[in-house]
This record gives structure tokens, C-alpha cells and sequence, in this order.
């Protein structure tokens, strides 16, 4: 079994941090990188595959490459749009090997939405709304993950005036099951323990600084915990990411990206990995973008890569297990 890699952007970082993995993993973690081949570093030793099932005897020697055709040529820091349509196929043949069990997981690669948008009609706000609809689900969760922290935005990609009205109670409940499921099956935590975040300041201070706490969490969180749950809330968000507080829960869920984001980013800005739950499939990515303006110039910390492909291979693990 391998991890297959989606090649992302070619003009951002992505080439440069698949190789560089691949030389920190490959004695590990056999892996399977889907893209042009030419795009990859001149001194990376490849070999090309036909097959996925042929990629886990070949990894510890050479980087399999599914091969695409993306021409014309990468340019660091320049992207162009006639690869658009290679980077989507790249994420749908990873997804797809995923799923039918091909490979034990899916990472990819930073995509840059715009050059995507331009170049192939892309309408996702990223990976975790495509991917969404590739696996016709019709709700998915995005975790992000380090050593020290997990958390779970409720809401993602939405203006902050908006969360309020997209936060309901419906939302909130689902978010809060996936990721216990997730905890269980793809992490090995039998019993998780969950901490949900206010949305309002000091979780809303028993309604005199907002009563979306009282009337739209605190009935979920209550009924949840009638039914045997582990779930504690909701909290004052300014206090949960300490590390005391970090010892009671194996995921905080957020109400809002940036209240998600932060802690964790601040936490471990270099090895945060970002997880989405829900699909019939692992998927990760590292938590960072394209990085136009280092690429190319061997400047690009591969931290985060190495993190996302090692928890791939150990969350695919455990779900087959499971």
C-alpha cells in the first residue's frame, strides 16, 4: 500500500516539498506522487508507474510517478493555466485510488484556486468543498492537527458576518459526530473527549454578550452528553488552548475558521496538517499554500508535508484496521 500525493500547483513549493518528503520517508513510507514527471526536481531519482499496486515495491529507491501531461513547462512562482486541468486531475485519480483502496491514503499538494478558476472553470473554495463532491457526501468536517492541539471549525470558508447565520444547531451536531468518528476510527481513540468553543465572547457570558450558546449549542451539547459523549462546553474560547487545558480534550471544536486556526497555527506554524473527515477515504494535506515567492529558489520547509504524509499512512492504517 502507498500514499498517493496529488502534485498540486507546479509554480508553487509543492514539486520541491514532495521530494524532499520522499528522501525524509522513503525507508517508511512507500508513496506514490501523481503528476508530470518533469515538474519534480532534476536531481530526484523517479520511476514511472502504471499502476499504484506496483509503486510500494519501487518507493524506497525511486519516487513512483503516476505520469500526466501537463505541458507546457513549470516556471517557479509563475502559474499557468493551461495546468489547471492536470492539477484537478491530479486530486480526482489520488481520490479516487484512495477510495477504492489502491492506496491507503490521499495527501495533496497546495493548489492555487485562482489559477485553477482561470484556467478550468474551478468553483470550490478548496480542497475540502471539491473533495466534498468527488466522494458525493453532502457534509464533510476539516480538522487540522499537530502533535499538541486537533481542532475542528464548524463553519470554514464564509464571511465572519455570515457565521452566525450558518451556525445552527443541525451543523453543530454533525460536526461534532463525524469527529468523533473520526477519532475512533482513524486515530485509535476509543473514547474521545470533546471541547466546544463559544461563539461569542466568554461563550457568551449566559446571554449577555450573545445567546447563540444558549439557544443553539448548549441543547446539542447537553443531549449529546445524555447519550454517554464526552463533551464539555461551551467554553470561553480564550481559554481552552493553553496547555493545561489542551490535556482535557483530544479535539476543540470552533465555531469559526479563524478561531480554529490561530491557536494551532501559532502552536506549530510548520507542522500542522490539514485533515478532512467525513469522506469514505483519508485525506490530508499540509497547512500552507503555494508559496509563490520561494519557489524555486530551495527555501521551502517541508515540515508540514512530511507531517501530512505520515499521518496519512497512519490514519489509512488504522482505518483499515478498523
Amino acid at each position: 500500500m502507498t500514499v498517493a500525493i496529488s502534485c498540486g500547483e507546479p509554480a508553487g513549493i509543492g514539486p520541491e516539498i514532495a521530494s524532499a518528503a520522499w528522501k525524509h520517508l522513503r525507508s517508511k513510507i512507500p508513496m506514490l506522487w501523481i503528476g508530470d514527471p518533469l515538474h519534480l526536481p532534476a536531481d530526484l531519482p523517479t520511476v514511472r508507474v502504471h499502476e499504484a499496486q506496483d509503486a510500494a515495491a519501487l518507493s524506497e529507491n525511486a519516487l513512483p510517478v503516476l505520469a500526466l501531461d501537463m505541458a507546457p513547462p513549470r516556471t517557479p512562482g509563475t502559474p499557468v493555466a493551461a495546468h489547471a486541468k492536470g492539477v484537478i486531475e491530479s486530486i480526482e485519480i489520488g481520490a479516487k485510488l484512495a477510495k477504492s483502496g489502491a492506496c491507503t491514503a490521499l495527501c495533496t499538494s497546495p493548489i492555487h484556486k485562482q489559477a485553477l478558476a482561470e484556467g478550468a472553470g474551478f468553483r470550490f473554495p478548496g480542497h475540502t468543498e471539491f473533495l466534498c463532491e468527488l466522494d458525493n457526501k453532502d457534509h464533510v468536517v476539516m480538522m487540522l492537527a499537530c502533535p499538541e492541539l486537533r481542532v475542528v471549525p464548524t463553519t470554514i470558508h464564509i464571511p465572519i458576518s455570515d457565521v452566525p447565520k450558518r451556525f445552527t444547531a443541525e451543523l453543530l451536531e454533525r460536526t461534532i459526530q463525524q469527529t468523533i468518528s473520526a477519532l475512533r476510527t482513524e486515530f485509535g481513540i476509543r473514547t474521545p473527549r470533546i471541547s466546544v468553543a463559544g461563539l461569542n465572547p466568554h461563550a457568551g457570558e449566559g446571554g449577555r454578550m450573545g445567546r447563540e450558546e444558549l439557544e443553539v449549542m448548549l441543547p446539542v451539547i447537553e443531549r449529546l452528553r445524555s447519550e454517554g459523549l464526552s463533551i464539555n462546553g461551551p467554553l470561553s474560547a480564550d481559554t481552552m488552548f493553553h496547555p493545561i487545558a489542551r490535556k482535557s480534550y483530544d479535539a476543540a471544536i470552533c465555531a469559526y475558521h479563524d478561531q480554529a486556526l490561530i491557536p494551532i497555527k501559532t502552536l506549530d506554524f510548520s507542522g500542522g496538517v490539514n485533515i478532512t473527515l467525513g469522506l469514505d477515504f483519508v485525506r490530508t494535506s499540509p497547512d500552507h499554500g503555494t508559496a509563490f515567492d520561494i519557489a524555486g529558489k530551495g527555501l521551502a520547509d517541508p515540515t508540514s508535508m512530511i507531517a501530512a504524509i505520515a499521518m496519512a499512512w497512519e490514519m489509512g492504517n488504522n482505518r483499515q484496521k478498523r
